[in-house]
């Protein structure tokens, strides 16, 4: 069984509930909380983050995240590519038809009690993601593919 698969190993090495930490061999790193702010133009909508890239970098193309949920709900989160411009990470959505974010889609999987897999299921090219909660909140968990 590999390490990630033992969600007692990680109990207590997960500190905060509610945030998705990249598996890294068998170390845990916490992704990059924020809030995302919100500017509207019309049909418009771009959620901005501070700063051009994330602190947290992985490696891999198909990144794999360990979840203690608590207030999160762990089939509900969805992965953003995000784009940098002027310094910032944007993702947009339009009510119109033309060019809009979409969701990556990713995996969850139960390990226990409130401890949860998540799995990217695409490859990801280098760039800045986002993963986040939908519907009303602008939190956001961050992390570079390099």
């Amino acid at each position: 069984m590999r390490s990630f698969e033992r969600p007692e190993i990680y109990r207590a090495s997960a500190p905060q509930p509610d945030v998705p930490y990249l598996i890294h061999a068998d170390s845990l790193v916490p992704t990059e909380v924020g809030e995302a702010r919100e500017e509207g133009k019309k049909d418009d909508i771009i959620y901005v983050i501070a700063g051009a890239a994330s602190t947290v970098k992985t490696p891999l193309a198909s990144p794999i995240f360990l979840l203690q949920a608590d207030k999160l709900q762990p089939d509900k989160l969805e992965v953003y590519r995000l784009e940098v411009r002027n310094g910032r990470r944007e993702v947009f959505f339009s009510r119109k038809k033309r060019k809009t974010a979409r969701p990556i889609r990713l995996s969850v999987h139960p390990l226990g009690e409130s401890v949860y897999r998540l799995e990217v299921d695409e490859t990801l090219e280098n760039g800045e993601y986002s993963i986040t909660p939908p519907g009303g909140s602008n939190q956001v968990f961050c992390f570079s593919v390099y």
